[in-house]
């Protein structure tokens, strides 16, 4: 049986690397790279000749039973058998690993322990594609190179030395990095006071220029930065393609994922067509005669301008990725700031991706709700998705307890049978906030009403039309941020043990906020 995983967290520090140290280790990530490859095509060839034979077809066809029964454990045993004949083990590649280091004589630029630990990546990958998790593992060409490397532990292999602030990497090797002052960065020095697990070199570029950066995996959980004064609050979230309704007992919203990212479209455009000029003009034997590329293998010439245009995509890339990581993390602590309880609708994000492709890519959803799920847990709390075949948040109505359809292009929900308006994404979350052991009530549901509309009618997300007779026009809203002054902004470096620890005496003392004040909260 697998072991647990043990709780650990990553500090990255920057590396101060000269000319000889980039030289170097590119030198040895690229014998890496190729012992990679070499690996990964010994364990896909084991993997070919393992599926295609009749021991693992007869193992397959064999029973599955209960767990720990015996047919269980027969069938698991036949499967161990296979992969021992065929090689198809951790221990048989990291052998593997060994001899091609030997053969190509790449000892003086990697040692045992981190042949093995290429090994055992290549292992995980190829797990995983046989299992149908992940697609087939790639080889790396000088076009996608290795940009990591790791070792076993802190012992061998990249090393990091607490007493100089430095990591080294093999014999005479070793790299300063740029440590802050503890009044500057206290929050580096709280994690740098756990146990190092291992380390991982990595290597970006940033503009035209390649940044090296050493991360220290640390034993443990993570210091908390922020101290939230909501432990125990319920937050109900509507996730959609590019936005955020929040609704809690304090404060509603309608937010933009990420809206200080802009991606140039046309700016873009006109560099990949660019780009695609000069590779037809580089290589015009590559072509056929109707301008499509040929499958054959071939070799593509890069024109100076070509790798300029190149450089330039990538920090775009690179910039509007930490901007939309840098909101994202705001949001999520906004949210935090409401309640540690998040309820959130299990949607697709793939369906996003299919249906909404620029949004999804420019929004990131997805990448939202594994934030503000790891930042939740971080704080005490947890995310949890409700059932969306079930609850049906899209078409329930509380008053009448009936559920309609509602095409997508309507954005207003009616409630009941009135001429009360409520944006449907908002009310969405109002239901989430409010589901109870997987199940909407009904007496719940019209008591908490109470006080949402007054706060969702302060900010414009619940509106009144006239009873005339004449025909409802759906108004249209602006989105609604929430506000951020609910964060405690008292740093307060505890360990992982004492984290869900909230300070109870201060959300005691705290009296209980008026409508007025409520409403206050939000724009």
């Amino acid at each position: 049986m697998a072991r647990a995983p043990k709780p650990t967290f990553i500090t990255e520090l920057p590396m101060i690397a000269s000319r000889a140290y980039d030289a170097v280790m590119l030198d040895r990530f690229e014998a890496a790279r190729r012992l990679n490859n070499a690996v990964l095509g010994d364990g896909l060839k084991a993997l070919a000749l393992m599926l295609e034979s009749k021991a693992w077809t007869a193992a397959k066809a064999m029973p599955k039973g209960e767990a720990k029964s015996a047919v269980r454990n027969a069938r698991n045993e036949a499967f161990k058998a296979c992969n021992q004949h065929f090689g198809f083990t951790k221990y048989a590649l990291q052998a593997m690993a060994t001899a091609h280091k030997n053969a190509a004589g790449f000892e003086n630029r990697l040692d045992a322990h981190d042949t093995q630990k290429i090994a055992s990546r290549v292992f995980a990958s190829l797990q995983e594609y046989a299992f149908g998790k992940r697609g087939r593992p790639r080889f790396k060409g000088k076009d996608r190179p290795l940009q990591s490397m790791e070792g076993k532990s802190n012992a061998a292999g990249p090393l990091w030395h607490a007493d100089t602030a430095t990591a080294s990497w093999g014999k005479g090797f070793c790299v300063p990095v740029v440590m802050p002052t503890k009044s500057k960065d206290p929050y580096i020095h709280a994690c740098l006071q756990a146990k190092t697990k291992y380390c991982r070199i990595v290597w970006r570029m940033e503009g035209s220029r390649r940044r090296w950066f050493v991360q220290l995996v640390q034993g443990g959980a993570a210091p908390v930065k922020y101290e939230f004064l909501s432990s125990g609050q319920v937050v109900g979230l509507d996730i959609g393609p590019s936005t955020a309704a929040i609704v809690s007992d304090d404060a509603v919203g309608l937010e933009k994922f990420a809206p200080n990212v802009e991606q140039p479209w046309k700016y873009m455009r006109v560099l990949q067509r660019a780009q695609d000029r000069t590779r037809r003009a580089m290589n015009p034997d590559n072509f056929n005669a109707d301008g499509t590329a040929k499958k054959s293998a071939k070799r593509w010439a890069k024109s100076g301008r070509y790798v300029r245009r190149q450089h330039q995509l990538s920090e775009l890339e690179r910039c509007l990725a930490a901007a939309r990581k840098r909101d994202h993390g705001e949001l999520a602590n906004k949210i935090l700031g409401l309640g540690n309880l998040v309820q959130i609708e299990k949607v697709s994000y793939k369906g996003f991706q299919k249906n909404f492709g620029r949004s999804a890519k420019v929004r990131a959803s997805g990448m939202f709700v594994s934030l503000q799920t790891r930042k939740a847990e971080s704080a005490g709390g947890k995310v949890v998705e409700l059932n969306t075949w079930k609850l049906k948040m899209r078409q329930y109505d509380h008053i009448t307890e009936v559920c309609a359809k509602k095409p997508l292009k309507q954005r207003w929900h009616t409630l009941g049978e009135s001429n009360t308006l409520v944006q449907r994404d908002c009310y969405s979350a109002f239901l989430a906030k409010n589901v109870i052991e997987s199940q909407h009530k009904r007496s719940h549901l019209r008591e908490d009403w109470a006080t949402a509309e007054l706060l969702l009618r302060r900010a414009g997300l619940c509106v009144e039309q006239s009873g005339s007779g004449e025909r409802l026009r759906f108004p249209t809203v602006e989105f609604k941020p929430l506000p951020s002054d609910r964060i405690a902004r008292r740093k307060r470096f505890v360990r992982g043990q004492a984290r869900d620890v909230v300070a109870s005496s201060e959300k005691t003392m705290r009296e209980p906020a008026s409508p007025t004040q409520s409403a206050s909260r939000t724009p």
